[in-house]
């Protein structure tokens, strides 16, 4: 799949602005201070996907202390590991917000085929590892890996690459539809073989997302999310551990030592929390009542000790991310960049949703992190990776006085005279 040719369109969702762009790109220089909206707008989703990750390390500290001392014999054993991922991760979103987000299209394939072999291999036995029934994890020495992280960022690119590519034939549903779909199907037939179906549904979701930002009819949106929803249903009615889920949802008292006994400690923590919390590192819940305290169930932690205000903060980042996320679509340059920004702004979005849902008992609980808080190299990496795309886009935004496209304007023009 090659570079996107840009070209003067109208749609009614995409913001197609006509800027001359070849298939020459080079890396994107990152702004010394915020002086346009689009700079200002790139450096304030790092603020925020900073305070996020900064909060989420504290609380990971405390959330884990004391399963770490049972387990380790230290209780920063699992800190100093986010730690470790955290530099990572700010590599990955620096790297991302360092080169001119085109290059992504350019390889597509390798993202998508490297994606699937990824998922292949977590199967294959002897490379992937199983945690609690769930084959999920590819063993690096001491790091796992997740290859459903990934693939999440490989899928958002394909999907906005194709969009692009035929931003003025998104109504034939055979042009941008059914492709969207053949990938979208290996991928999650590949994560149900894991079995894991709130990835699986995320990945629906930012699919759906993207689809409905770049005009998609409305109505055959509404018959595949209808479709999405039963089969959702019956996967998860479909295996013990999934029907215990939902029973333990739906009647968590019932089963209060069994299926429904994570839902209701979860509760019982943020509850006990209050208004203004129990007090950092003062959680009840960590010493041993709370499974997966500082993974899934971080933000319980967070409003145990910090209370509702901490939840509202929490929340509260959350909004301004997906504000941010969408203000950058809307100010993209070009119909690539809007649709990088409307997919990884929806996988915030949802991931972020269905990670608290879960924990206040809306939702079932689904086993996904919390993006940017909860412990997970796998998930930290690939969403600092994407967040820094995003902040690309938002670099490259539209103003006529961009010193940044002017930049990449005049480096495509030396390598064009160049090449001569």
């Amino acid at each position: 799949m090659t570079a996107i040719g840009l070209r003067r369109a109208r749609h009614p969702r995409l913001r197609l602005v006509p800027p001359s762009r070849s298939t020459e790109v080079g890396a994107t220089e990152v702004p010394s201070s915020g002086a346009t909206p689009s700079h200002r707008l790139g450096l304030s989703l790092v603020v925020v996907v900073a305070l996020l990750s900064l909060l989420g390390s504290v609380m990971i500290l405390s959330a884990s202390s004391v399963w770490a001392v049972e387990e380790i014999g230290s209780p920063f054993a699992v800190f100093i590991r986010q730690c470790m991922w955290l530099v990572i991760a700010s590599v990955a979103l620096f790297v991302g917000a360092r080169i001119d987000y085109h290059r992504w299209a350019r390889m597509v394939p390798l993202l998508v085929f490297g994606s699937l072999g990824l998922l292949i291999a977590v199967l294959v036995p002897g490379i992937g590892m199983s945690v609690n029934g769930a084959q999920r994890w590819i063993g690096l020495g001491f790091l796992q890996l997740q290859p459903a992280e990934p693939a999440k960022f490989a899928l958002i690119v394909f999907c906005a690459a194709l969009v692009a590519r035929n931003a003025h034939r998104v109504h034939q549903l055979g042009v941008v539809l059914r492709p969207a779909l053949v990938v979208l199907g290996m991928f999650a037939v590949l994560l149900m073989k894991q079995p894991n179906l709130g990835t699986t549904m995320i990945l629906c979701a930012i699919v759906g997302g993207m689809l409905l930002w770049a005009g998609v009819p409305m109505r055959i949106l509404g018959v595949l999310g209808a479709t999405a929803v039963v089969l959702g249903t019956t996967f998860a009615l479909s295996a013990d551990y999934r029907r215990a889920r939902v029973t333990g949802f739906l009647d968590p008292w019932e089963n209060a030592g069994d299926s429904g006994y994570q839902t209701i400690q979860s509760l019982i923590g943020v509850a006990s929390g209050g208004v203004s919390g129990t007090g950092l590192g003062a959680s009840r819940a960590k010493w041993g009542f709370l499974p997966e305290a500082h993974t899934d169930f971080v933000f319980a932690i967070i409003g145990e000790e910090l209370g509702l205000i901490g939840c509202l903060f929490v929340v509260a980042l959350f909004a301004s991310l997906i504000a941010l996320g969408l203000r950058i679509a809307h100010r993209a340059s070009d119909p690539f960049g809007a649709m990088l920004a409307v997919g990884v702004t929806t996988w915030f979005a949802v991931q972020g949703f269905v990670n608290v849902a879960a924990v206040l008992s809306l939702l079932p609980i689904t086993g996904v992190p919390l993006p940017f808080v909860s412990f997970g190299g796998s998930s930290l990496v690939a969403t600092m990776l994407a967040a820094g795309v995003l902040v690309n886009v938002a670099f490259q935004g539209e103003e006529p006085d961009n010193p940044v496209r002017a930049r990449i304007a005049a480096r495509r023009a030396r390598n064009a005279a160049a090449r001569g």
